[in-house]
């Protein structure tokens, strides 16, 4: 039992002060004195200790709740609540208060009727050359006003003083990399139209070009750009073949996804800007410590540069 942090006696000392009455024959003032306690709390560990009971402290919960709820309806609970029944249903079935129901769900961790289903397990796989598949996604960003960094950064909207909110529109961050080398290519762009989409893979492709990598393969996921015409005429002129993650499953295109967390955490939100065009013209020295210096995970905390023998330069 954890004592209270102001417990005046711990096991120790209150055995002492039992030792002293029982056996050297103190008096329970002298001894309640000598341990700085009153005397009641003295009589209370040498009868505890004189009836070889323990000297730590009680529990100080109630031994019987009338109105818990008993451990066979909880379990019924869960039972019903595993066939996906939800809390009204569960309620009903049971003559219970709804309120009572989701209380339960709750502590049981059944809340959620997401928590029935098992998390899927993570599907991580790696192509073996560099080029056989790369990743391409865009990432809506905020401008940045004339007033300069925004409460992202500031993290104080009360700091920004008092005036009224003027929306300052988007830019749209469009990034592609390699499964392989992770080698990663990201421009900011004024849209996500499928024109735009398809001219940023033309210059990726060209980019990975120039540094010996031959693209073979792009993953995306189901957005409009990547549906588009034009972006399906850039992918049959490049030689490409597209292929498409599943609806609602963004993990598939999870490097791009961590990319895109990492382009956010260190490069847009990173340090204070004063305009957009700082922060664009930023990005090149960022991706050059991305691609040639920055340790990356899963590649045993070696750059994505090292997995090509190559120093990546060249990002216009």
């Amino acid at each position: 039992m954890k004592l209270h942090a102001n417990a005046a006696t711990c096991p120790k000392s209150r055995a002492l002060i039992a030792r002293r009455v029982l056996v050297d024959g103190w008096t329970l003032a002298a001894a309640a004195e000598a341990a700085g306690v009153s005397v009641p709390t003295a009589r209370k560990w040498v009868r505890r200790a004189a009836a070889g009971e323990s000297l730590e402290d009680r529990s100080s919960a109630p031994r019987r709740v009338p109105g818990r709820l008993p451990g066979r309806l909880v379990r019924a609970i869960e039972a019903l609540r595993r066939l996906y029944m939800t809390a009204a249903q569960i309620a009903e079935v049971l003559a219970l208060a709804l309120s009572t129901v989701s209380l339960w769900l709750k502590r049981i961790g059944l809340g959620k009727r997401s928590r029935l289903v098992p998390p899927e397990p993570p599907n991580r796989y790696e192509r073996r050359h560099p080029g056989e598949l790369v990743h391409v996604d865009v990432k809506k960003l905020g401008r940045i006003s004339a007033r300069g960094a925004g409460h992202r950064v500031i993290t104080s909207r009360a700091s920004q003083g008092d005036h009224k909110v003027r929306r300052t529109g988007w830019e749209f961050v469009h990034v592609l990399i390699d499964d392989y080398s992770r080698l990663a290519y990201v421009e900011v762009l004024a849209d996500e139209r499928g024109q735009t989409a398809a001219a940023f893979l033309r210059r990726a492709v060209g980019w990975f070009a120039n540094n010996g990598i031959t693209v073979r393969r792009v993953l995306s996921d189901n957005g409009s750009c990547y549906r588009s015409k034009a972006h399906a005429e850039a992918c049959h002129e490049l030689g490409l073949r597209h292929s498409f993650t599943r609806p609602y499953r963004p993990r598939t295109n999870g490097k791009a996804e961590r990319l895109i967390r990492t382009l956010i955490d260190e490069w847009a939100y990173g340090r204070l800007y004063g305009n957009n065009q700082e922060r664009r013209d930023s990005l090149t020295a960022w991706l050059d410590h991305y691609n040639n210096k920055r340790p990356h995970s899963a590649l045993g905390h070696q750059p994505p540069a090292t997995r090509i023998n190559n120093l990546v330069r060249n990002y216009n």
